[in-house]
């Protein structure tokens, strides 16, 4: 009996870990991730949220659900993708260090504040989430050829058996929903 590839036990894990991480970087990015001292800040409309970072962690959360039901090239791609989208989540997080905070100074000294600011938790958890997400794509590129697929009993069927010889209105309901299991239009007329 052959032993399984080692790689396959690595599936679940880092699934898990990339489906977390790009949670973390989408929660995360839709936070305050800048505060400013004082009370002025209930007077201006800037949020201080990381909305690219947000967006790409629902980018790379949508491509873990590709990777989970393709197989082969295409699930590779999708986690290179993934692994793109991440890369830039980190960049739009690196970015909003200095960015954020700035953004908010200049909003309150519009109405006359001049309170310091500093970042949140919300901002070292979106970039562990980033940091990780862009991990977890990576090793899914290496390894998801290894990867246990789906089977293919649920792929779409691919060719249409032969058509009924007896016409609809003959048939029971049982032979109409194996025609539509089986691909095929129950309804259609019969090739002549």
């Amino acid at each position: 009996m052959a032993e399984p590839d080692p790689r396959r036990r690595t599936f679940g894990p880092v699934v898990l870990l990339g489906l977390v991480a790009g949670g973390l970087t989408a929660i995360a990015g839709d936070n305050p991730v800048a505060e400013a001292d004082g009370r002025a800040t209930f007077a201006i409309t800037y949020d201080a949220h990381l909305p690219l970072a947000t967006a790409l962690g629902l980018v790379v959360l949508a491509c873990w659900g590709v990777v989970l039901v393709t197989r082969g090239r295409v699930r590779r791609a999708v986690a290179a993708l993934g692994t793109l989208a991440s890369a830039g989540a980190v960049a739009a997080v690196v970015v909003g260090w200095w960015q954020v905070p700035d953004q908010l100074r200049e909003e309150l000294a519009a109405i006359g504040s001049d309170p310091a600011a500093s970042h949140t938790v919300w901002w070292w958890l979106a970039l562990v989430g980033a940091a990780a997400s862009v991990a977890a794509t990576a090793v899914a590129v290496l390894l998801a050829p290894a990867w246990p697929e789906m089977g293919t009993r649920y792929d779409a069927p691919t060719g249409a058996g032969p058509a009924p010889t007896t016409p609809p209105e003959e048939q029971t309901s049982l032979d109409l929903w194996k025609a539509i299991d089986e691909g095929r239009d129950p309804t259609a007329a019969e090739p002549e």
